[in-house]
């Protein structure tokens, strides 16, 4: 019988886990979520910090000032608590993350959830305990400056994998005279207002902040990929080179043979999956895919079924995929849903991995996910939400990007939930140099 359950991480995925049980219409078991920061909301939290925070402890955050979102708001939309419900009224497709933080935060507030979670509460240690069957959490009470170690029979790990920045070397970086920072430590576009800046990557973080600077006046973006370019329809002022080789002074050296000279230097190259508070027999090692190889479902420790995972995939689907994992992960710890042996569950998962090696493209991928997230909600009771149409606006999205990496921003879409068309934003994105809610949500430029 499952009497306690602990929840790691207080942002989308471990607020979906709350959620899921406080929608379970029976008795749950104790359910005690742990939160480094002081708020929940996990990367949509916003703070000038970098680097370490007010207690010494590494700032995980990677949100920064006007960031908004880059896909439709329509495609993450909570199927049982939509945007219209929480707004009272439609609002625009492309939300600055104000506004998102604040639709996130409506959901668990009206769950009333917030009692089930520890902040400033790091975990510093899970171990599991064979006598017992249980795991021993070792926790760092930041305010009250103590450590303990509590007892439960099921860890859920919702601390993400977009904190700990992945981050190259070049030679010729130590004697850079500007600025070299990892995406994870970019706060605001005006610092590069006027100046020559390189991203290195071709990821999305490398799309929207080489976007936000060109928005906040840097005077050049320079893209340097690895495999391939980012290809879009950029304006003057960018442009898109083989891989970064060294640096000499200023100057920017690539693969083909060119150079540019730069006054900053952003590394838009990822994040590690990185969770050192976990005993190595619990820990998922992976870079960042679609399919995770050790998790049934995307979800279990395939060594240890006690030990669940939640929101590990790269995403296209973000908080309506973190609550098909949460309700399924719920049903199971409740015992609606029976787990297959070890030898089905291996089977399970190689599979879904057999699946995701023949993805070949953008579209393939959300194909892909889309088919996980059905698979998982046709298991539980989680509110029906139109997966295809969904899929559909991902498409359109994508196309979008494509006719327009500046104004994709201003389209609208319907709501997969009720319908309803989005309305036009009152400021073209470009324009709308302003990310506040309060402005966000005015009825016109003019209020």
């Amino acid at each position: 019988m499952v009497s306690r359950i602990a929840v790691i991480g207080a942002g989308p995925s471990g607020l979906a886990a709350l959620r899921a049980f406080a929608s379970a219409g029976e008795p749950v078991p104790e359910l005690v979520c742990f939160e480094k920061q002081g708020d929940w909301g996990g990367l949509w939290n916003y703070t000038w910090r970098t680097g370490l925070d007010e207690f010494g402890e590494p700032v995980h955050g990677s949100m920064y000032r006007f960031l908004w979102s880059n896909g439709p708001k329509e495609c993450l939309e909570f199927a049982d608590y939509g945007f219209e419900e929480h707004f009272g009224r439609p609002i625009p497709s492309y939300p600055p993350r104000a506004v998102l933080h604040d639709y996130i935060k409506g959901r668990v507030e009206k769950s009333g959830v917030r009692g089930n979670i520890r902040f400033r509460s790091p975990v510093r240690h899970v171990a599991y305990d064979t006598q017992s069957g249980s795991f021993d959490v070792t926790v760092k009470d930041l305010v009250g400056d103590r450590v303990y170690t509590e007892r439960f029979d099921n860890v859920i790990v919702a601390s993400g994998h977009f904190s700990t920045p992945n981050m190259p070397e070049f030679p010729g970086l130590e004697l850079f005279p500007g600025r070299v920072l990892h995406a994870h430590d970019f706060r605001d576009a005006n610092e590069f207002a006027g100046k020559d800046v390189l991203l290195v990557g071709s990821s999305y973080s490398a799309e929207d902040i080489g976007s936000q600077c060109f928005k906040y006046g840097a005077k050049s973006i320079i893209f340097s990929y690895r495999s391939r370019p980012l290809g879009f329809a950029w304006p003057e002022g960018f442009e898109e080179r083989p891989l970064l080789t060294h640096v000499q002074g200023k100057t920017a050296y690539f693969k083909d043979g060119s150079s540019r000279s730069v006054d900053a230097i952003v590394m838009c190259t990822g994040y590690l999956h990185h969770f050192p508070f976990l005993d190595d027999s619990l820990r998922l090692k992976t870079n960042n895919r679609l399919w995770p190889l050790g998790l049934y479902k995307g979800v279990f420790w395939q060594d240890n079924p006690k030990l669940i995972y939640i929101g590990m995939q790269d995403q296209f689907f973000t908080f309506n995929m973190f609550d098909a994992q949460a309700w399924y992960a719920r049903d199971v710890l409740l015992g609606r849903i029976a787990l297959p042996d070890a030898a089905a569950r291996a089977a399970d998962i190689a599979a879904w991995r057999v699946r995701e090696e023949a993805v070949q493209n953008a579209f393939d991928g959300i194909d892909f996910q889309a088919d996980y997230v059905k698979d998982l909600l046709a298991a539980t009771d989680y509110p029906a939400f139109d997966v295809d149409e969904v899929v559909r606006l991902f498409k359109e999205w994508e196309d979008h990007k494509r006719d327009g990496i500046m104004t994709y921003r201003d389209r609208s879409y319907p709501s997969t939930l009720t319908g309803t068309m989005a309305p036009v934003h009152h400021t073209k994105w470009l324009e709308a140099l302003d990310d506040s809610l309060a402005t966000f949500l005015a009825v016109d430029k003019a209020a």
